[in-house]
């Protein structure tokens, strides 16, 4: 893959993929002799729909840019038996399976994983297979600094991209040049539109700081005399990047380098996830909770349902319910979070808190909009006001709706956090559940959970 091969890219995903996945299920219903109906046309669409999100999410074009093709075939088959079991859910859930020939469905299933790699490769073999060495692009890059060379280094692991760097142009010295540089310096910038024109170069990337503007800008000028397509490194690595991408604002191009991931086609993912999940789970728990909160209201004096004011999406306060499972109903400016053996936990709490079922009032939070199923667990306000003072980007957390169960919670961060050191470590969890969100990964932290509680972990 190449720069310029992004197009094709789209072609694929919105495109070829959709194409294959309909035409091959039209085709199947015609050579099992069965008439196309309303209820195949109705599989296509949801088909299209999931498999977009789905391939959006575990995103096989990446290692195909990257021509690693073991993990660009694994992650094709990996996201459609992803996007097929999806559909057997709804189809069973929703009792549309009945109208649909089972061997048919199956041989569906099974064959278009393979037509879709198939379809990939013959393009790919077709598109950019080198005949010669003028299909290799000529590179030069311009700033012989530490981007200047992570880039270059890219280029050098990544053969598939059919580029090659030819060296460097950089008007520093040579004492404040970074160490390890595998190119030869060509020269310095007033040096480049010369060599570009001199040596046919196609590409060049430049990787300079803001304070060279007035020299960037007389490049630039300068480069339009000639052929070669220009383009700019931005220094955007040294941030703690949080969803980064890029995007605009009223037609004007933005990085954005910290980023909520549910904005968009992702925010609707989330949260028809939440109601769909949030619903089934209530309907399911509704006669446990009644017992529940018949228990909490006879085994000891005060309301069943324990109300506290959490800090929500936009670090905005909200209501969040609870099983009550103490004497004492906290909320204040000091809020003394429960250890092992505390004297305020009530028997029927204790049990709670161990389980978890304290818990299940959230879900109505869930269908408020106020919570999600996952996400960071929302901490009462008093201890918000004191770790934002001493953890860096502690409310980074808030970027997101506060979740039942989260990534810092599957990983052993359940319950209390005693010390600072572990207030650090699940913030950190759910940092990097923020940058790393898919609709798979919350899927995957709902069955840990269900795995965590089993075991009884950490909770007090």
């Amino acid at each position: 893959m190449t720069v310029n091969d992004i197009p094709l890219i789209s072609f694929f995903q919105r495109v070829l993929d959709p194409l294959l996945i309909m035409g091959t299920l039209y085709l199947f219903s015609v050579g099992f002799n069965q008439p196309f109906t309303g209820y195949d046309l109705i599989l296509m669409t949801l088909s299209y729909f999931i498999t977009s999100s789905v391939y959006q999410h575990v995103d096989p074009y990446r290692t195909w840019r990257s021509g690693r093709m073991w993990a660009y075939g694994r992650d094709v088959i990996v996201g459609w038996v992803i996007s097929a079991a999806i559909l057997i859910f709804l189809g069973m859930a929703s009792g549309l399976t009945r109208h649909y020939n089972a061997r048919l469905v199956l041989a569906w299933f099974v064959a278009t994983p393979f037509l879709l790699l198939a379809s990939h490769l013959a393009v790919r073999k077709l598109g950019s297979s080198p005949g010669n060495a003028s299909e290799v692009r000529s590179v030069i890059i311009v700033g012989a600094n530490d981007v200047g060379l992570k880039f270059a280094s890219t280029i050098e692991k990544n053969p598939n991209l059919f580029m090659a760097v030819r060296g460097f142009f950089d008007d520093r010295t040579e004492d404040r040049r970074p160490p390890g540089m595998q190119h030869p310096m060509l020269g310095k910038m007033v040096d480049i539109p010369g060599f570009v024109r001199e040596n046919n170069i196609k590409m060049i990337f430049i990787s300079q700081p803001i304070s060279a503007q007035p020299r960037i800008r007389t490049l630039v000028d300068e480069l339009q005399d000639t052929t070669a397509s220009v383009y700019f490194l931005p220094d955007i690595y040294i941030f703690d990047l949080m969803q980064a991408r890029f995007d605009n604002v009223g037609g004007m191009p933005v990085i954005a380098i910290c980023e909520t991931p549910f904005t968009g086609f992702n925010s609707m993912i989330k949260r028809v996830s939440d109601i769909v999940l949030g619903t089934l789970i209530l309907i399911g728990l509704l006669p446990i909770m009644l017992v529940i909160g018949l228990s909490v209201k006879l085994s000891s004096p005060g309301p069943a349902i324990f109300r506290q004011r959490r800090y929500g999406l936009y670090g905005e306060e909200i209501i969040v319910y609870k099983f009550r499972s103490m004497t004492v109903s906290e909320d204040g400016a000091k809020v003394v979070q429960a250890t092992k053996n505390d004297q305020r936990v009530t028997r029927v709490g204790a049990f709670l808190r161990k389980s978890s079922l304290d818990e299940l009032p959230q879900f109505i939070n869930v269908l408020q909009g106020r919570m999600s199923i996952v996400g960071p667990r929302p901490h009462a306000v008093a201890h918000n006001e004191q770790y934002r003072k001493l953890i860096k980007g502690y409310m980074l957390r808030h970027k997101v709706k506060p979740g039942i169960t989260g990534w810092a919670q599957v990983n052993g961060l359940r319950g209390e956090t005693a010390t600072l050191d572990k207030m650090e470590a699940r913030i950190q969890y759910d940092l990097d559940y923020l940058r790393r969100w898919s609709l798979l990964l919350d899927l995957w932290i709902i069955a840990r959970t269900v795995l965590v509680v089993a075991q009884r972990e950490n909770a007090h």
